[in-house]
């Protein structure tokens, strides 16, 4: 790629989950002037609540294609929750559920096996513990793949599982053919 290239700004489209609270929507913004981000338009669903209870807010901002993950970082390290980033790279999201001792084996490391053994990224998560952490416990992972690389990730979950004695309930599939 030439220096031309790398340089051209191109648009991408960055989904956020905000707090409820004055401010924050600049706060979220800061980041993305700061590294270099020119804002072409912001979706803020005010009256829309994500399963969490925060408001879904959409950015597109328009960058040089190297400045892109420098800003997608400086949201998170501002404490920003970003749920996706450049559809390019992740264009398709599978919902699992893993039960069992799921804090107990370690949910951390859980995570980072499914991520790098699968090249996916955790979009969304949600545990519950209602007998508490040393109790069996269900975790809802919401993540996010490469088009087509929604049945590595599924493997590569059932394995990490599989080594920790946890049981998945996947997603039904459309089967090949019956579109």
């Amino acid at each position: 790629m030439s220096d031309d290239a790398s340089a051209t700004p191109r648009a991408y489209t960055v989904r956020l989950e905000l707090v409820d609270e004055p401010g924050e929507l600049l706060r979220a913004l800061e980041p993305i002037a700061d590294n270099g981000g020119n804002l072409l338009s912001i979706l803020h669903e005010r009256g829309s609540l994500t399963p969490r209870g925060h408001i879904p807010v959409e950015v597109d901002l328009e960058c040089p294609p190297d400045r892109f993950d420098v800003i997608v970082s400086a949201l998170r390290d501002a404490g920003v929750n970003v749920i996706q980033a450049g559809a390019e790279r992740y264009g398709e999201e599978v919902t699992v559920l893993v039960v069992g001792h799921v804090v107990e084996t370690d949910l951390s490391e859980t995570l980072s096996a499914v991520e790098s053994n699968a090249d996916a990224s955790v979009a969304d998560l949600s545990l519950s513990a209602p007998g508490g952490t040393s109790d069996v416990s269900s975790a809802r992972l919401r993540l996010a793949t490469e088009a087509g690389k929604t049945g590595e990730v599924l493997a590569a979950v059932r394995e990490v599982a599989d080594r920790k004695d946890l049981r998945v309930v996947e997603p039904l599939t459309e089967l090949e053919g019956s579109k």
